[in-house]
């Protein structure tokens, strides 16, 4: 039997619960669905908010549970002592490069500043072809609308390839954020649109 999860997930999510009682049960839904998948639970090892929420409810379904977290955050005493287990890195770039490491996947709940970090450096990473892992939004309550519309409008205004634009899935409920989580990234080609172009026979190519 192997000493871990086969597959792991990171949840990327808030340190605060938030204003929706959803938000709360949605996270809790979360951890006890991936502990009965015995899919492992991945995460920036806090206590607090959402996370901590998670965390616990896998926990007690008896799932595996791996917490990252800082220095500077464990000296704030936000961090989760009872987890499967606890690395503590130096810095929140180490934190995100380690996720990233032991995580097959990812699903992003609400969260604030830190969790639309993760997210997008996840979906670049995954746009320049760094990692090949899948990025699910976890949408309670229409959160995330604003995030998608920018997208969209990304891809509109030329910044973004459509191919690209679908490498940040949404679901709307835990059963679909998982199975969407474990499932395969599709090829997708580089990202520079404007090396594609080639100018016109006759046109004048802009001097730097």
């Amino acid at each position: 039997m192997p000493d871990h999860s086969p597959i792991r997930l990171c949840v990327y999510c808030g340190s605060n619960t938030g204003t929706s009682p959803a938000f709360a049960a949605t996270a809790a839904r979360l951890g006890t669905s991936l502990a009965n998948r015995g899919i492992g639970l991945v995460f920036g090892g806090g206590r607090v908010g959402l996370m901590g929420l998670a965390a616990d409810a896998a926990l007690q379904a008896g799932g595996e549970v791996i917490g990252v977290i800082t220095e500077q955050l464990v000296g704030a005493e936000v961090a989760h002592r009872e987890l499967t287990r606890l690395e503590v890195v130096p810095t929140m770039h180490d934190r995100k490069a380690r996720l990233s490491e032991l995580a097959d996947g990812f699903v992003v709940m609400p969260g604030g500043f830190g969790t639309v970090d993760e997210f997008a450096e996840m979906l670049t990473w995954n746009q320049l072809g760094i990692v090949a892992k899948p990025v699910v939004l976890l949408d309670i309550e229409g959160f995330w609308a604003p995030m998608l519309a920018w997208m969209d409008k990304a891809v509109e205004c030329g910044f973004v390839r459509p191919a690209h634009r679908m490498l940040a899935q949404r679901a709307v409920s835990v059963d679909e954020a998982i199975a969407m989580a474990t499932s395969p990234v599709p090829d997708t080609p580089h990202k520079w649109l404007d090396r594609d172009a080639t100018p016109a026979r006759g046109a004048s190519v802009p001097k730097p």
